[in-house]
């Protein structure tokens, strides 16, 4: 009998312990960005269409976790020809590959502010793990009433990791595009009610 008072108690204060907040991102304050080496610089990308959540709650990192969905048909690079480009076969196939996803599958390293967030990335329609390092941005309550939480995540991948294998040998040698992409996400939640 004491044995199930225990059980019983015990289940009790699991389901009573708070869950994570769930943020569902805001694009009017969140960016999606990449810059890649072109030639002799760099050339700096966005993605305009995206949506995603992330659960959230300070001093829990098991309980973190994010998914996003970013459109491959709204990568822009501020130059419209080579926009295009990007979205055909030779690069994303946006038609084939209409999105790049991303699914958290644990939070390491937490130290204070920072942490690494481990997940599946798929671009191209294809999948492959990644470690972005992340920076919290805190949490707040806005002016008209909404909780917020922001983070900064950071990272790279090898861009022939997901298919993404077109490029041109120059004349002198070398070739025109790095495969290294380095990828900057400025994320701002809205907590869902």
């Amino acid at each position: 009998m004491r044995r199930l008072g225990l059980s019983l108690l015990a289940l009790a204060c699991l389901a009573g312990s708070p869950a994570a907040q769930t943020y569902r991102i805001d694009p009017d304050h969140s960016k999606v960005m990449f810059r890649v080496r072109h030639l002799v610089g760099k050339v700096t990308g966005r993605f305009n269409k995206f949506e995603g959540s992330f659960d959230y709650e300070p001093g829990r990192p098991k309980a973190w976790k994010a998914w996003a969905r970013i459109e491959a048909g709204s990568i822009d690079t501020g130059v419209e020809k080579r926009d295009s480009h990007l979205r055909t076969a030779d690069f994303f196939d946006a038609e084939k590959c209409p999105a790049l996803e991303f699914k958290s599958s644990k939070v390491t390293g937490v130290q204070g502010e920072r942490a690494r967030l481990h997940g599946d990335l798929a671009i191209h329609c294809v999948s492959r793990p990644v470690v972005l390092d992340l920076e919290l941005g805190g949490v707040a309550k806005d002016p008209w009433g909404n909780t917020r939480a922001g983070a900064t995540a950071t990272g790279s991948i090898n861009r022939k990791d997901f298919g993404l294998t077109w490029n041109k040998t120059l004349d002198a040698g070398g070739l025109l595009i790095g495969d290294e992409v380095e990828i900057m996400l400025e994320i701002e939640g809205i907590a869902a009610k």
